[in-house]
C-alpha cells in the first residue's frame, strides 16, 4: 500500500526540526518516491534554483556564473526498520531532550536537512552550488540513483569539488578505501565420513588460508597526507552436504579494504599472491577515491569546518565522484557507529553545527 501524502517541509524551520520531520516519512531504499516528491515540492518554488527530477532522484542547481561549482550530495533512503521491540530507531521520530532518535538521522537525513537549509537560505553564495537528493543508496551499487543520473545526466555532476553530508561527527573525512571480495575455493574428495581416508576433507584444507589471513599484517598506506588503514579478512564460509560425508567443497569469502593508492586490479594481485596455491576468483570490486584535500576549495573547506580531516576507512558515494574527476570529502552531522542500529540517534547541536560550517564556507 502507498504512503499517504507526506504534509510539505519548512526549509526555513530549525534544521533540526527539519530532520525530524525528513524522519516521520518513511523511505526505506525502493520507497523513496515519498520524500523526494515533498523534496521537489519544497525546491521547485526557490526562484534562485533550477530544479530536476530523474526516477526518485531530486537536483536543484545555482547558476550565478562563479568561478567554482560545487556539489552537495545526501541520499534519501535507509536502511530496514528495525524490529526488535523497545527500539528507539525508527518511524517516527522521537525526541529526548536535545537528542533526536529515528531511522536515518545520521544515515544521512541530518545531512539531507543541511543540504535543504543552505539550498532555501543561501541564494547568493560564493560558489555555484549543485544540490543532490539521490535513491538506492543503501542497496546493491547497480540500483544506486546516483549512478543512474551519472549516466542520464552527466552535465548535472560536473563540478569543481564534492561534499557528501554522510555522518563524520563534523569532521572532514577525506576519500575512502576501496573495497573487493573474493571466492576462495578448496576443492577435496568425497566419501563416508566412517571411511574418512578414502576421501580428502576441504573443510580441513580451507585451514591453510584461514591461517594466513589471521596472520596478515594489514597495511596502513598513506596517500595524499592521509594514513588510510587496511583489512583483509575472512567474511564467510560454506562447505560440506551431509553430516555422514567428507566435504569435497570448501568456499571462503574475503573482504580486502584496500587504500585508494590501488585500484581493484592491484587489490586482486595483492589477495592472490597471499593466497598464492589456491583458486582466487574476484566476486566484486568498487574502487576508493583519494582525498583531493590539495584542490582550493578543498582546502577552503578545511579551514571553515576548523578539525584536522581523517581518512575515511569505509566505503561511500566518493568514490563515484572521484571516478567523474571530481575530488570530494565525507562531511556530515552524526555518528557513523550509530548508522543502522536500533536506537540511531543524532544530537540536534550537531545537525546545526554541520549547518553553519557549510554557510560559513560558501557565504
Amino acid at each position: 500500500m502507498s504512503q499517504p501524502p507526506a504534509p510539505p517541509l519548512d526549509l526555513t524551520a530549525d534544521v533540526a526540526r527539519l530532520t525530524a520531520g525528513l524522519i516521520d516519512i518513511e523511505s526505506v531504499s525502493g520507497n523513496e518516491t515519498a520524500i523526494a516528491d515533498v523534496v521537489e515540492q519544497a525546491l521547485v518554488p526557490l526562484a534562485h534554483l533550477e530544479v530536476l527530477r530523474d526516477g526518485d532522484c531530486v537536483m536543484a542547481r545555482t547558476m550565478l556564473g562563479r568561478d567554482e561549482r560545487v556539489i552537495l550530495a545526501g541520499h534519501l533512503d535507509t536502511v530496514p526498520l528495525p524490529t526488535r521491540a523497545g527500539s528507539r530507531g525508527t518511524v517516527p521520530s522521537r525526541w529526548e531532550g536535545e537528542v533526536l532518535f529515528g531511522r536515518g538521522a545520521t544515515d544521512m537525513k541530518g545531512g539531507v536537512a543541511v543540504q535543504l537549509a543552505l539550498a532555501a537560505t543561501l541564494v547568493d553564495p560564493t560558489r555555484d552550488i549543485t544540490f543532490v537528493f539521490y535513491d538506492h543508496e543503501e542497496v546493491e551499487a547497480s540500483l544506486s540513483g546516483l549512478g543512474r543520473v551519472a549516466r542520464s545526466h552527466p552535465e548535472w555532476l560536473q563540478a569543481d569539488f564534492a561534499v557528501l553530508l554522510e555522518p563524520t561527527n563534523g569532521t572532514v573525512e577525506g576519500g575512502c578505501n576501496g573495497t573487493a571480495r573474493f571466492d576462495v575455493r578448496v576443492t577435496g574428495r568425497a566419501s563416508h565420513a566412517a571411511r574418512a581416508w578414502m576421501g580428502v576433507n576441504a573443510i580441513h584444507g580451507a585451514a591453510e588460508i584461514l591461517g594466513r589471513l589471521r596472520d596478515h599484517e594489514p597495511a596502513t598506506v598513506r596517500v595524499d597526507g592521509l594514513d588510510y588503514r587496511e583489512s583483509l579478512n575472512a567474511v564467510r564460509i560454506a562447505g560440506g552436504t551431509a553430516g555422514n560425508v567428507i566435504p569435497d567443497s570448501t568456499v571462503i569469502e574475503v573482504n580486502y579494504r584496500f587504500a585508494p593508492d590501488k585500484g581493484p586490479d592491484e587489490a586482486e594481485a595483492y589477495v592472490g599472491a597471499l593466497l598464492e596455491g589456491f583458486d582466487v576468483e574476484r566476486t566484486d570490486a568498487a574502487p576508493g577515491a583519494r582525498p583531493g584535500l590539495q584542490h582550493p576549495a578543498a582546502a577552503a573547506f578545511v579551514a571553515a569546518v576548523g578539525a584536522e580531516p581523517k581518512p575515511k576507512y569505509g566505503w561511500t558515494d566518493v568514490a563515484r565522484f572521484s571516478a567523474l574527476g571530481v575530488p570530494a570529502v565525507n562531511f556530515g552531522p552524526g555518528d557513523a557507529l550509530l548508522a543502522h542500529t536500533d536506537d540511531e540517534h543524532v544530537h540536534a547541536d550537531a545537525i546545526r553545527a554541520c549547518l553553519d560550517a557549510l554557510v560559513a564556507w560558501l557565504s
